[in-house]
Parts: structure tokens; sequence; C-alpha cells
């Protein structure tokens, strides 16, 4: 395992350099950071990258089809074991490195964003934190209409991972609706003519998007045409898992907070 990954320091880098970017508020809160590794780290993710036939398909990971373009390694590693040594070793610290320990980068990551996400969660009751991270890799004709992504979900973090900056134009797109009023829970991918597409997250070696989940958090992936395009990323999410509604409560308990249990 590389020294960086054991001595931390990279996570701890991560977690300053996320934490100091300046939030660009409109259409919704986002970040993109450049630098968001110490750059020898990055070299090792570089080196490290998988082979191709060590990652599975989305319906192989998580019965999950419509999208043949894209491969995943989810971390940790006990459900890929097509992932041979050192790159095992080395994924594994990548992946003890952001969801070990005392989930310190996690809460750092809740605490970023925490205007978005605290009026998500004032009207729920007990309800876990939980935080995921998966390698993708995606090909030409990869493509993703605009959505919001999944209810559950707080906090999206996709590392960019590409060897130089030959496929900038390809990174991830934020969208506003033609239509003012409209706005999506989460769920659906929507068609690209009903939006406006606003601005491009260059897909850049060692940059960082980032945004928490709201309502109008319109993200996508313009189709990819052009030859020999390989997009990696590593992609850190936060969820609310078993949010119940809170009941209606009297009003001496109206201010009352919801029950937080923290997996990390």
């Amino acid at each position: 395992m590389s020294s960086y990954a054991e001595s931390g320091s990279p996570f701890l880098w991560a977690e300053y350099t996320i934490a100091n970017a300046p939030v660009i508020p409109h259409p919704f809160p986002h970040i993109y950071v450049r630098g968001v590794f110490p750059q020898g780290f990055y070299d090792e993710l570089q080196r490290h990258l998988p082979p191709p036939q060590a990652m599975q398909s989305l319906e192989e990971a998580r019965g999950t089809g419509g999208y043949p373009e894209r491969s995943v390694l989810e971390l940790p590693l006990e459900g890929s074991p097509r992932l041979a040594e050192p790159l095992r070793s080395f994924w594994t610290g990548v992946a003890q490195g952001f969801l070990g320990g005392d989930g310190r980068f996690g809460r750092a990551v809740l605490a970023k964003f925490e205007p978005a996400i605290a009026p998500r969660l004032q009207n729920s009751r007990d309800y876990e934190i939980v935080d995921e991270l998966v390698l993708i890799r995606d090909e030409r004709r990869y493509q993703l209409g605009p959505h919001t992504d999944k209810p559950t979900k707080l906090v999206s973090l996709l590392f960019y991972l590409p060897g130089n900056d030959r496929f900038a134009r390809h990174g991830t797109s934020i969208y506003v609706p033609r239509d003012p009023a409209f706005t999506c829970p989460g769920g659906p991918h929507h068609p690209f003519e009903q939006f406006e597409r606003m601005a491009t997250m260059p897909f850049l070696p060692n940059t960082l998007f980032g945004f928490p989940k709201t309502a109008n958090s319109f993200h996508g992936v313009e189709p990819v045409r052009e030859e020999g395009v390989e997009r990696w990323l590593l992609l850190y999410d936060l969820y609310a898992r078993d949010a119940q509604p809170r009941e209606k409560a009297p009003p001496q308990a109206a201010t009352a907070a919801p029950q937080v249990r923290f997996t990390f």
C-alpha cells in the first residue's frame, strides 16, 4: 500500500481543499476544485487504475441496466474479486481513507453543504447517514440526461481522474429547466431538450465537482461521441437512509431535532 494512504495525508488534503472551496450558489450550490489531491498521490491513482476487465457493469454490480458504457469498481472490494495485487491493496487503502476511521471526511462534507442539507432533514425523524465510494469508467457513447439524483442522496463528490486534459469538454454539466417552475424530487432522467445547459465542469486532471442534492440540482453528461473517450471518476456519495416523515407533534415538541446516526 502506498505511503500516501497510510499517512492519511491525501484525504486530509482533500478535506482541506473542499472545506475552503468557494460555493457557487446558482442554479444550485456547487463547488469546482483544482488540485484536490496532492500531486504525488494523484500520480499514484493514475498508476493504479485497474484494467477494464477488473470492472463490473452496472447490471452485474447493482442489477441496474441501461448504461452499458459505464463500468464500476465498488469500494471496499468485498464484491470485486477480480482485482489482483498490488491494485487490491492500493484501492483498499483508498477506501479506508475515505470511508474508514472516525468518519472525519464524511462529516466535513456534510458541514460544507449543511445550509442546503439541513432543510431537507428538519421534518424527518430517526435516520442514518451513510457514505459510499465507487470507481467509475465511462466509454464512448455514454450520456446521462439531466436529473437531480435519488431522493435519499445528500451529497455527490465527483473526483475527476483523467491522465491529461484531452477530454476536458466531457465533464459533468449543470442544467436549468426551460420551465422555470419545474423541479424534481429525484429519480428520473429527463430529455436534454427540456433544459438549457448552463456550464460544464471541465474534465481535467486532479479536479472535483461537488454539490448537495436538491430539487433543482439538475446535472448530467452530454452525449460522448468522440472516439477513444475514457472517463475515470471516483464518486463519493452521502445518503440519508431510513428517513421517516416526522409525525405531527404538539407545539412544545415542534422544534425537536431528528435522531441522527452515522455509520461512518
